[in-house]
């Protein structure tokens, strides 16, 4: 990965994006030196214009952004680092400097929640409780859901109608997790059709 560190004295904006949701999260500045220790230690570092020095998010917080992915623009100017935040990203206390955590994108959230759940074998936990129950229980459950969301269509009720759209999302995403599946590998499939 080559960047151009030469203009701007030696910084490079450097955009910071949900992994899950893909929100963009906040701006800052890298020099050679930070994106180095970014990519070595997973955790995203910048160089404080205001501090004049390296700047470890989270690093008073503990709000740090683990990172997922890396890429530069066609420029090799500007960084886009998908990360997955510990916690709120601004310190206003907002979910992102742009504003409040977004419905959009959120299924990738609550898959990992899911996910984390069973590979935890959270006892308490409805979803690992059902997930535990088998391939055949999990169908089932997104079989009635189903149903009921066709229940619902056919009345006037906007919110059951929601509610029960939301209750089928939530379940078909346990029965992807059960078959070794991500909601990706499902995107995926309409995106080449789409071709």
């Amino acid at each position: 990965m080559k960047i151009d560190f030469t203009k701007d004295n030696g910084l490079v904006p450097v955009i910071i994006q949900d992994d899950r949701t893909l929100q963009v999260l906040m701006l800052g500045y890298m020099n050679e030196e930070a994106f180095n220790k970014t990519e070595k230690e997973g955790i995203v570092t910048f160089f404080s214009r205001s501090k004049n020095r390296l700047w470890t998010k989270g690093e008073e917080s503990g709000h740090f952004l683990t990172v997922k992915s890396i890429a530069v623009d066609c420029d090799q100017d500007t960084i886009l680092i998908k990360a997955v935040p510990k916690n709120v990203v601004c310190h206003t206390g907002s979910f992102s400097c742009f504003g409040d955590k977004e419905a959009k994108g959120f299924l990738y959230e609550l898959e990992a929640k899911i996910s984390q759940r069973i590979d935890a074998k959270t006892e308490s936990s409805y979803t690992y409780s059902l997930y535990q129950r088998g391939i055949n229980k999990v169908a089932q459950k997104v079989g009635e859901e189903a149903v009921e969301l066709v229940i619902e269509a056919k009345d006037n009720n906007d919110s059951l109608f929601k509610n029960e759209a939301a209750d089928l999302l939530y379940h078909f995403l346990i029965l992807l997790k059960a078959k070794g599946f991500s909601l990706k590998d499902i995107e995926e499939i309409l995106l080449n059709r789409n071709k």
